[in-house]
């Protein structure tokens, strides 16, 4: 028998506030240093590895703005917290 999964978040520190902040912290150097190296490879004027850079980009600002919108939403929840 499959166990029924709960739709809340862990317990743990991706689940906390602190978490979450550390997690969009660690986004944001990411992006940064994805940025720089899209730049390093624009000045090179090769195409395949500006595309490579690019793409490596893309999941980063994903996870950023997935955890944007997961501290959105606490604020939400809780408005006298935040």
């Amino acid at each position: 028998m499959a166990k029924k999964r709960s739709s809340t978040p862990a317990k743990g520190l991706r689940g906390g506030k602190a978490g979450l902040v550390l997690s969009l912290g660690s986004s944001a150097l990411a992006v940064i240093r994805a940025s720089k190296q899209v730049r390093r490879a624009k000045g090179t004027h090769d195409k395949l590895n500006t595309a490579d850079a690019v793409a490596g980009m893309l999941p980063l600002i994903t996870s950023a703005a997935l955890v944007l919108r997961q501290l959105r939403g606490r604020k939400r929840e809780n408005p006298e917290t935040a």
